[in-house]
């Protein structure tokens, strides 16, 4: 079966995405706490970042008005850097197939904020995906209650988690017009570069320099983060976008908790159970649901 290159990449993007988590529980078993980490991954993602947005600036791309850098520097408030915060902060107390599985129901969120804000209906499909989503969800909370033990930790991580993924949901229901004001490679550069900067601001109000000063696997592992984990699937993202279209990079990136569950197993030792892939099937089920919108019916041209 012929697969498109387009497809091959969205799948690369959403298997890149997936180890964010990995390297994140990776740079706490060698010392690092959340702040800090964060603060690598932005300090080694920034220069890439600043590359990429140098980059698609080229062949006379529309300067930005002002009210164009305040959503800029908003979204990338809200959505890169608050977000990234509230996500570092939850893998501290729960395992990293749960928190990619939570994080992936921001579709959801997206889809409530439209209906209570934007007046959006939901519909019946709506619905059952909302119902689906959350009931994979509970299955999954309890394989991790069984796993560790500790009900405080797992509401706790869960609650940063769930919180993340609001603030995520927020950043998309916002982008969507400068996405297409200034285009998605470019904004995803600017907002992810805003969110840098807040990270280091961050650390330089609440740290001392000393806390940086960490074992070298913290600086390989966040090499890694910021590299596979931040800028090569933004870029291949917006690529795979362009290649085949959102519905279908939609539909492949599905593939992104299962490959978090199996890299947790693989590097982390974290076990795989029966509750855990259903929960996680649940939870695709009704995302899909409600991102994959029907194809249009073609409409009939009146003969001349």
């Amino acid at each position: 079966m012929w697969i498109s290159t387009g497809a091959i990449v969205a799948f690369t993007a959403a298997v890149f995405f997936s180890t964010k988590a990995i390297f994140v529980k990776l740079t706490y078993i060698h010392g690092a706490d959340a702040i800090s980490a964060l603060a690598l991954r932005m300090i080694m993602a920034l220069p890439f970042l600043l590359v990429i947005a140098w980059y698609s600036t080229r062949g006379g791309a529309r300067p930005l008005t002002r009210a164009d850098w305040k959503a800029v520097f908003l979204l990338g408030f809200v959505g890169y850097y608050l977000s990234s915060l509230l996500d570092f902060l939850g893998l501290q107390y729960i395992t990293a197939s749960l928190e990619r599985l939570i994080l992936f129901l921001y579709p959801t969120i997206v889809a409530l904020i439209s209906w209570a804000f934007l007046k959006k209906p939901i519909g019946m499909k709506g619905v059952v995906a909302l119902v689906l989503s959350y009931i994979g969800i509970a299955i999954s909370f309890v394989r991790d209650l069984q796993h560790t033990g500790d009900t405080t930790a797992v509401l706790i991580g869960g609650g940063f988690i769930f919180a993340c993924t609001i603030t995520y949901a927020i950043y998309i229901v916002g982008s969507g017009e400068m996405v297409g004001r200034i285009g998605a490679l470019r904004f995803a550069a600017y907002a992810t570069s805003v969110a840098a900067l807040c990270c280091l601001v961050q650390f330089a109000l609440t740290r001392p320099l000393s806390a940086i000063v960490l074992p070298w696997q913290v600086y390989g592992y966040s090499l890694a983060m910021a590299v596979i984990a931040t800028v090569l699937p933004v870029v291949m993202t917006a690529k795979a976008i362009q290649m085949i279209g959102a519905p279908k990079v939609a539909i492949i990136a599905a593939v992104g908790p299962v490959a978090t569950i199996v890299l947790a197993w693989w590097f982390l030792g974290e076990p795989i159970g029966w509750e855990q892939m259903v929960g996680a099937a649940l939870v695709m089920s009704g995302v899909l649901l409600i991102s994959v919108k029907p194809k249009p019916k073609p409409v009939a041209v009146p003969a001349d």
